[in-house]
């Protein structure tokens, strides 16, 4: 499905959202737009992975995020201060985390990886150590989560939610990547114990002095993410988990107007 909006400049922002791939384009005249969006959508189809002018330019998390809120502004939904001050946190010193756990040589846990899925997920990091491989469904990029948390059930809320790639960071792929040094003995795809990651996280911000970091702030960055590719609350949840929606309407919700 393809969405345009007409931003404040006057120019037009196309969005392509098809067969779980998300991409996003700024053109000076609709019909440019439309064109574009024909084009990407053919693409996906082809089996190709599509990505805008803009998005081919970026090589690092700090790239990354500066397209996030030159794109956020764009649509006149410039962060407001406390998501300004996180994302610059996030720019400042998730990239740092990253490099320093991809530089480690002894790291046992793909920290870096996991950091990635965490964004791209919105998943909680006790649920992301418990995914198997079984839960998996590549045909349908759908993933199952077992007992999920919920204050109204501790057993049983088994929740099934779409691997996006719409965050920057492509799900299924990071999945793979894990199959690459998969053990035969390995259940789960990220055999990791959460309190294991949870620690090494913490003691990580220690080391780089970085202040007020949370593993639990990249499911909230997820969140946010998903809702700034143009999602709505009713989707956003469906990836998140959440039964009550008061808790996402704190997140930015970009106005578009949509045609099919």
């Amino acid at each position: 499905m393809a969405s345009f909006t007409k931003l404040a400049s006057g120019s037009w922002r196309a969005q392509v959202r098809h067969k779980g791939r998300y991409v996003s384009e700024s053109f000076q005249r609709r019909e440019d737009a439309r064109r574009w969006a024909t084009d990407m959508e053919g693409r996906i189809d082809r089996g190709e992975l599509p990505t805008s002018a803009r998005a081919r330019g970026i090589a690092t998390f700090e790239d990354l995020v500066d397209l996030h809120v030159a794109d956020m502004s764009e649509v006149g939904k410039a962060p407001g201060r406390s998501k300004d001050a996180t994302l610059l946190m996030l720019k400042r010193e998730l990239g740092k985390l990253i490099a320093h756990f991809d530089g480690n040589p002894r790291q046992l846990i793909p920290m870096g990886r996991i950091i990635k899925f965490a964004v791209a997920t919105a998943m909680r990091q006790e649920e992301i150590c418990r995914v198997t491989w079984s839960d998996l469904n590549e045909r349908t990029k759908m993933l199952t989560i077992r007992d999920r948390k919920d204050p109204r059930e501790k057993k049983g809320n088994d929740q099934r939610i779409p691997l996006l790639a719409v965050s920057g960071y492509d799900a299924l792929a990071l999945i793979e990547e894990q199959r690459s040094i998969r053990s035969n003995e390995d259940d789960c795809i990220f055999p990791c114990n959460h309190k294991s990651v949870s620690n090494v996280f913490t003691r990580a911000c220690q080391v780089l002095r970085i202040e007020d970091l949370h593993f639990h702030d990249l499911r909230h960055e997820g969140a946010s993410r998903l809702f700034e590719a143009g999602f709505r609350i009713e989707q956003v949840s469906l990836v998140t988990g959440h039964k009550d929606w008061k808790m996402l309407r704190r997140y930015p919700t970009p106005r578009r107007e949509t045609n099919m």
